[in-house]
This record gives structure tokens, C-alpha cells and sequence, in this order.
């Protein structure tokens, strides 16, 4: 999978230095009224891109930040059902060893055992 990634990012930005090197003719852009930037076509795609791509990585973190958030209560709830079944299987330990042990019976020792 890391091939992959890598070739798409190699082909990306092999277009884009391709693309800049044939755009190289300064064009305007117009942020608000009385706020003109001049710079070369390739430029200001690079930058479009870079802030695209920061905030699809923004907004990527945002999602995963709400996913642990959802799960959280349902992790705190295992949490709890875990420490619940460890605090019965330390008891049942000690009830086992309260309890006097059981004679063996002559079939045990002769190594016969039945089962119904």
C-alpha cells in the first residue's frame, strides 16, 4: 500500500511541476476589495493545493478526534464489565480454597472414572 501512495503522490506532483513550468505568465487574483495578489498561475495552484490539503488533514483529525469521543463511554463501560468479572473470579478463588477439599473415592485411585 505504501507503493501505491507513493505513486500517486509521485504522479501528482510530477503534474504539478509540468503544469508550473508550462504556466509561468503572472496572473491577479482578487482576495477582497482593494487586496490584489500577482504571481504565476503554477504558484498560486501550489499554494490552493497546500491549503487543500491542509484542510482535508484538519478536518480529518476533527473526525477522528469525534469518533474517540463516541466511543469513549462505550470503552468506560468495558472497562467497568472487566474489573466487575476480575473482582468475581478473585472471590470465587477464595471461596475455592475456603472449601474443605473432597475425599478421593477407590474408583479415582484406580484411575476409573465414569461419566453420565
Amino acid at each position: 500500500m505504501k507503493q501505491v501512495n507513493f505513486v500517486v503522490i509521485f504522479v501528482i506532483c510530477l503534474a504539478l511541476v509540468l503544469f508550473g513550468i508550462e504556466n509561468t505568465t503572472p496572473s491577479v487574483i482578487h482576495v477582497v476589495k482593494g487586496v490584489d495578489f500577482e504571481a504565476p498561475l503554477s504558484v498560486e495552484l501550489i499554494v490552493a493545493a497546500g491549503i487543500g490539503a491542509t484542510l482535508a488533514w484538519v478536518f480529518s483529525v476533527w473526525v477522528h478526534l469525534q469518533s474517540i469521543a463516541e466511543k469513549k463511554p462505550e470503552i468506560e463501560q468495558r472497562e467497568l464489565r472487566i474489573q466487575q468479572l476480575e473482582e468475581d473470579v478473585e472471590r470465587y478463588k477464595v471461596e475455592l480454597e475456603q472449601l474443605p477439599m473432597l475425599p478421593q473415592s477407590n474408583d479415582a485411585e484406580q484411575g476409573e472414572a465414569y461419566v453420565s
